[in-house]
């Protein structure tokens, strides 16, 4: 990521306070969305075989339960944010 390599050329702000929490906080949001998006990813695997496996067919098919795509990003949505952009 952009910022952290800002960070690695000036010392003084990667040891400040501020940043540092900053940092911590990116990157326990980061987490949170990756394991959101594995759970997520996760449960659809989970009702696309359980709508095609007996007797839940019968449910799904009753109900017109179908299957879900899952959750993915283009290499375009994976690039990192700009964050100086954004405060400009």
């Amino acid at each position: 990521m952009n910022l952290f390599a800002v960070a690695e050329a000036y010392p003084e702000l990667k040891s400040n306070e501020n940043f540092t929490h900053l940092q911590a906080r990116i990157t326990g949001l980061e987490n949170a969305i990756a394991d959101r998006r594995e759970f997520y990813n996760e449960s659809v695997n989970l009702n696309n075989i359980r709508i095609e496996q007996l007797p839940d067919i019968f449910v799904a098919r009753m109900f017109n339960f179908g299957a879900r795509v899952l959750l993915e990003f283009t290499e375009e949505e994976k690039r990192d944010v700009d964050l100086k952009a954004l405060f400009q």
